[in-house]
């Protein structure tokens, strides 16, 4: 039987771009070793008190169906918390509860996307990004953040692109995945621009906003005109571990999210209560288990500063947030795949190449800091020794 083209093109019709994490789990599968610094999987697990309240909440049978849009109780505190941070008037009206960001980026396009519609977002990229916009039926344009620059997105660029696509929507991450790079408020201020000048939806995807460790987060719904026309994506899956537990949000237009409730009736049909409940409690809990969570990843990126300013081959992106370090290995001669692959066959160290986020970030790869702080601290010297060999034979030095 004929699948339809969305469905076996959701890639693009090609690699996902994983293919070295695949490789480096199939060696685990066959009992090789690996030391794997790849996705965004804390090494902490849900802190014991949010699943007491997640069983607490299942025990007093909150295992029905709950509301679509999501618990009073959640969308309320979520409400809150936005509003807390941003400055920006925010009501239970202008929250959805999606089963994770993911849902939630997916569900953001379809509110901003009509089938064949154009949806920019910034090469590099999480992996998800193009095939979330194709499975809406709109079409997917990368528009490069620039090493030179910092990987800052540009605006010049991103409106020469839809004024080319004549693009709808736009597609921004900070504090970013893959390059760790927090985006500057005159980053922010000059895509706001560019969005309301041409008339465009912003999708911001925020989950990382709890870990940022140089600056501070800006979320541009608070900016001059951008409340009306900026769908914001947050989740608890960063912010306190609960990666498994599916729970994320939608903040936008309380028509805009009337519309996504219908949505959600139709495909999700909502997030199970006692995940919630154990969300509600989380949140009230406050930065303290918030920092419990980020301070594995604040630890590990000081030493990683520490041992990177030893050498040159492997260089390092500035880290300003996120669980991830980005780091530039073209003084190797390899691109970030190659690199990878041979990291991997050679030093049983598994990275994921920049490759594997868009074009911008190729002669790249990223660095998941979620692995104990010693093992990561021998994993990053091994791999900057293997760069400088690689360097070193380049030049022959």
């Amino acid at each position: 039987m004929r699948l339809s083209h969305r469905i076996t093109h959701l890639t693009g019709g090609g690699s996902d771009g994983w293919g070295v994490f695949y490789r480096a789990r199939k060696m685990i599968e066959n009992g090789v070793p690996v030391t794997e610094l790849t996705i965004g999987e804390h090494d902490i697990r849900t802190h014991p008190s949010i699943l007491e309240a997640m069983h607490r909440a299942a025990m007093e049978g909150h295992t029905g169906y709950a509301m679509v849009p999501g618990t009073d109780s959640l969308r309320d505190t979520v409400a809150a918390r936005v509003q807390a941070r941003t400055g920006v008037p925010t009501s239970r009206d202008n929250v959805l509860v999606t089963p994770g960001g993911q849902a939630g980026l997916f569900a953001a396009h379809h509110a901003a996307c009509d089938e064949g519609d154009a949806a920019l977002f910034i090469d590099p990229y999480y992996a998800t990004y193009p095939g979330t916009i194709r499975g809406v039926g709109a079409r997917p344009v990368a528009v490069p953040a620039r090493p030179e620059n910092g990987f800052q997105p540009d605006a010049a660029e991103i409106d020469r692109a839809a004024a080319a696509h004549g693009a709808v929507s736009l597609l921004i991450n900070s504090p970013n995945n893959p390059t760790g790079v927090v985006y500057a408020r005159e980053t922010f201020e000059s895509i706001a621009s560019v969005c309301r000048a041409r008339g465009m939806w912003l999708i911001s995807d925020e989950v990382y906003d709890t870990q940022v460790w140089e600056g501070s987060h800006l979320s541009p719904r608070a900016l001059p005109g951008m409340v009306e026309r900026t769908l914001v994506v947050g989740s608890m899956s960063k912010s306190h571990a609960m990666t498994g537990s599916r729970c994320g949000w939608i903040v936008g237009p309380e028509e805009a999210i009337a519309h996504l409730v219908n949505l959600a009736t139709h495909t999700t049909y909502g997030v199970p209560g006692y995940i919630q409940d154990a969300a509600v409690f989380a949140l009230n809990a406050g930065g303290r288990l918030e920092e419990e969570v980020a301070a594995p990843f604040r630890r590990r990126r000081r030493l990683a500063q520490e041992i990177l300013s030893r050498q040159n081959a492997a260089r390092l992106i500035p880290s300003q947030g996120a669980m991830y370090l980005m780091l530039d290995i073209r003084a190797t001669g390899l691109s970030g795949e190659a690199f990878a692959i041979e990291l991997l066959e050679r030093h049983r160290i598994a990275v994921m190449p920049g490759e594997s986020f868009g074009r911008a970030a190729a002669g790249h790869v990223r660095v998941a800091m979620t692995i104990a702080d010693e093992v990561f601290a021998e994993a990053l010297g091994r791999i900057c020794e293997f760069a400088a060999s690689l360097a070193a034979a380049r030049t022959g030095a």
